[in-house]
């Protein structure tokens, strides 16, 4: 039997490639984007990779976000309902 990997809204895919997140992140350089220092996006990619509501591996299932987009940008914080997962803030203008 073959599960349904589309969005519940519409017939897209949900699945999320490494370039097209790779793509999403270089396009944010140079703009007024505030981002974490890398120490700070590994520590928040690390506790999304261990999150119980990650999904595809690329997906926060409280917010919808792309972790690896979320994690980067300072003013974001972990969604999380019982409150945030991140435990380093790490801000800088990288």
């Amino acid at each position: 039997m073959r599960t349904n990997d589309g969005c519940k809204g519409c017939s897209a895919d949900v699945r999320v490639t490494r370039g097209q997140i790779a793509r999403m992140l270089a396009s944010m350089e140079g703009k007024d984007f505030v981002f974490v220092s890398e120490e700070a996006y590994m520590a928040r990619l690390d506790t999304c990779r261990a999150c119980l509501s990650l999904a595809y591996e690329t997906t926060c299932m409280h917010c919808g976000c792309l972790v690896e987009v979320r994690g980067k940008l300072a003013e974001k914080d972990c969604p999380h309902p019982d409150g945030t997962k991140w435990s380093i803030s790490g801000i800088t203008t990288e």
